[in-house]
């Protein structure tokens, strides 16, 4: 049972950054209909960047306290990847939003390879130890662990979520999303301006991506420059498994998968008799992603076009 818990808190842990990256996938996908495979990379920027600034705030001022220094990295990891995929949409999306729908795709897995080629070259291609900012020390739950940055990750994905939700649903720039995922050419009559408003989907993605890249690097204490790549395509899976396009779907394909993943190493030695061990666990995420599309390729919750923002 104490097993059974304490895998139940990691892929609670898991599917929550899966969520935040998946959200990502979904906006986009809901606004102009193409999957930006070069999510996962922003992820990884967004990390590394942070990774940079703790650093150098940890040299430049020793006494800080580890709280202060995370928000002051999340917020500039935060404002740097959010101008690298207001770039990349602009360079690279934005002229071929009307060719047919492969170049857009293949262009966004060339993006991709630059980035992570790119960031092997500033940041090196050794793995980098991530520093641990906050007390180490776990709080016992009826014989399952949690320790502080868990509970970090979890409470920063719920305000993440809450925030996104409401920005979506009260405000004009959602409604105008809402208006450019319907209709763009409508949307632009009725003076909204797509361009704008596929920009700050752009933007908001990024901005999710790194909080879920700083908790990846947080929860395993190592960032590198093709950290970007599973969790990425983990993610879209996780959209996959809600419902592209469909933001409730992203959340629930998200936190599902973490649990399916974390229960799934949990026992995969006891069912299969020790032939395959925990570090297996990535197939579950790709058994659960052919299942869903054979089974309901719309996705457990379906594509709501009036969500689709």
């Amino acid at each position: 049972m104490e097993i059974l818990l304490q895998q139940i808190i990691n892929g609670l842990v898991l599917g929550s950054m899966y969520a935040l990256v998946a959200l990502g996938y979904t906006m986009v996908y809901g606004i102009i209909n193409l999957i930006n495979f070069a999510h996962g990379e922003v992820l990884m920027v967004g990390a590394l960047t942070s990774w940079t600034i703790i650093g150098l705030m940890k040299d430049a001022m020793p006494g800080t306290p580890g709280w202060v220094v995370l928000i002051v990295a999340m917020v500039i990891s935060c404002v740097v990847a959010a101008a690298l995929n207001f770039v990349i949409e602009k360079v690279a999306y934005r002229p071929l939003r009307n060719s047919p729908k492969l170049a857009p795709l293949i262009t966004a897995i060339g993006v991709s390879i630059l980035l992570q080629t790119l960031a092997m070259i500033i940041w090196k291609p050794n793995y980098k130890p991530y520093p641990t900012l906050l007390p180490s020390t776990p709080f016992d739950i009826g014989g399952a662990v949690i320790t502080p940055t868990q509970i970090m990750i979890l409470g920063l994905t719920a305000v993440s979520l809450a925030t996104l939700m409401y920005l979506v649903n009260h405000t004009r720039l959602g409604r105008a999303m809402r208006a450019t995922a319907e209709n763009p050419r409508v949307a632009g009559l009725m003076g909204v301006k797509p361009d704008m408003v596929i920009s700050a989907t752009f933007i908001i993605g990024a901005i999710l991506a790194t909080i879920a890249g700083m908790m990846y690097a947080s929860n395993y204490g190592t960032v590198q420059h093709t950290m970007g790549f599973l969790p990425g395509l983990k993610a879209f899976t996780a959209a996959v498994l809600g419902g592209i396009g469909n933001l409730a779907g992203a959340v629930v394909g998200g936190i599902l998968l973490g649990l399916i993943e974390s229960i799934g190493s949990g026992y995969i030695g006891t069912l299969t008799g020790g032939l395959l061990g925990s570090h297996y666990s990535d197939i579950f995420a790709f058994i659960v992603l052919i299942i869903v599309l054979t089974l309901r390729p719309s996705g457990l919750l379906g594509e709501r076009v009036a969500d689709r923002a």
